[in-house]
C-alpha cells in the first residue's frame, strides 16, 4: 500500500504516529511524509529564516530513517487556514502521493494548525478524486480511508483502533531525536520532555490494548472512507 502521513509541523508525525509509519515501512509499504507548515515559530534562539532551514533539514533526516518520501509545503507556521488556495495545495499533494490510506491530525487536537490541517485533508481528499478539478498532478480516483492520529498527550481523543509499535518504538525515538531544535523548544516553552512524553503515551495506549507500546487512531467516520478490512498494520 501507499501510506500518506500529513502533519501540520515538522515533528508532529514522529510524535503522534511515527511508530506506525515505521512499522508500515518495515512491512514493505511505501511511505510519504508531508509537512504542511515551515515550523518557523518554534524558537527563541533562531531567526525565522534560520529556523525554516533547520526544521526542513530535521524533518528530512527523520523521514530518511524509514525510507519515506519527504514532501514539504512550507506554509507559514501558526497561520494555516483552510481556503481555496490551501485546499488546492493539499489536493495536489494527495494526487502526487496517490495514497491508499491517509493519516493526519484529529479535529479535536489542541493546536489551530492541527485543526485546520485536519479539516483541509478531509475536504481535499474527496476533491482530489474529481477529474474536473484540475491541478498539477493527475486525478487520484480513490477517496482514501482517513485515519486521525492521537492528539498530543491523548487529550480529548477516543481511539477506535490501536497499532502495536513495541518492535518499532526505538525507531520512533530516533526519528523524534532528529528534531533537536524542538526537543529544546518544547522544554523551554511547554515544560515538556518530548521523548518522555512519547514513551508515556505509548505505554498508556499499550496498557489499553494489551501490548508494551502502542499508538492510537480514529477512523474518520464518513461515507466512502469506511472499509470492511483492517488497514492499519
Amino acid at each position: 500500500m501507499r501510506i500518506l502521513g500529513i502533519g501540520a509541523h515538522p515533528d508532529d508525525l514522529e510524535i503522534l504516529c511515527g511508530g506506525t509509519l515505521a512499522k508500515y515501512s518495515r512491512n514493505g509499504h511505501k511511505i510519504s511524509m508531508a509537512i504542511v507548515t515551515d515550523g518557523s515559530a518554534g524558537s527563541t534562539q533562531y531567526s525565522v529564516e534560520e529556523l525554516k532551514k533547520i526544521r526542513h533539514d530535521e524533518a528530512k533526516k527523520a523521514a530518511k530513517l524509514i525510507n519515506a518520501e519527504f514532501i514539504w509545503l512550507g506554509e507559514p507556521d501558526e497561520f494555516f487556514f483552510e481556503n481555496k488556495e490551501t485546499r488546492n495545495k493539499i489536493l495536489d499533494l494527495i494526487r502526487q502521493a496517490k495514497p491508499d490510506l491517509i493519516i493526519t491530525h484529529a479535529p479535536s487536537d489542541y493546536h489551530p494548525d492541527h485543526q485546520a490541517v485536519s479539516q483541509a485533508v478531509l475536504n481535499a481528499s474527496f476533491v482530489s478524486s474529481l477529474a474536473n478539478i484540475k491541478s498539477k498532478h493527475e486525478v487520484h480516483e480513490l477517496v482514501c480511508p482517513l485515519y486521525y492520529m492521537d492528539t498530543l498527550a491523548g487529550v480529548n481523543f477516543q481511539p477506535s483502533e490501536y497499532v502495536d509499535i513495541t518492535e518499532h518504538f526505538d525507531l520512533k525515538q530516533k526519528m523524534l531525536t532528529c528534531h533537536s531544535s524542538q526537543l529544546k523548544w518544547l522544554k523551554e516553552h511547554d515544560n515538556i520532555d518530548a521523548l518522555e512524553l512519547i514513551e508515556t503515551v505509548a505505554k498508556f495506549r499499550g496498557y489499553q490494548s494489551g501490548v508494551k507500546y502502542a499508538e492510537a487512531f480514529q477512523l474518520a467516520p464518513y461515507w466512502l472512507r469506511i472499509k470492511p478490512a483492517r488497514l492499519l498494520p
